[in-house]
């Protein structure tokens, strides 16, 4: 999947804490996540489906 041409944009609960930040591209049925610091590094692409339950278990923690 080629996410060079979305729109990334950082977390909503991500603070401005030097940068240590987490990036979201939306695709149709797909959730992309990238480190800000390294934006030209590896993205994790998961369903938003995983992506939903993957918010659940962080916000339970």
């Amino acid at each position: 999947m080629d996410v060079s041409n979305v729109e990334w944009r950082k977390a909503r609960r991500s603070t401005n804490n030097g940068g240590n930040c987490v990036e979201l591209a939306s695709f149709p049925g797909t959730v992309a996540v990238r480190d800000s610091k390294d934006p030209d590094g590896p993205k994790l692409l998961v369903s938003r489906r995983e992506f939903r339950r993957l918010a659940e278990v962080i916000k339970s923690i």
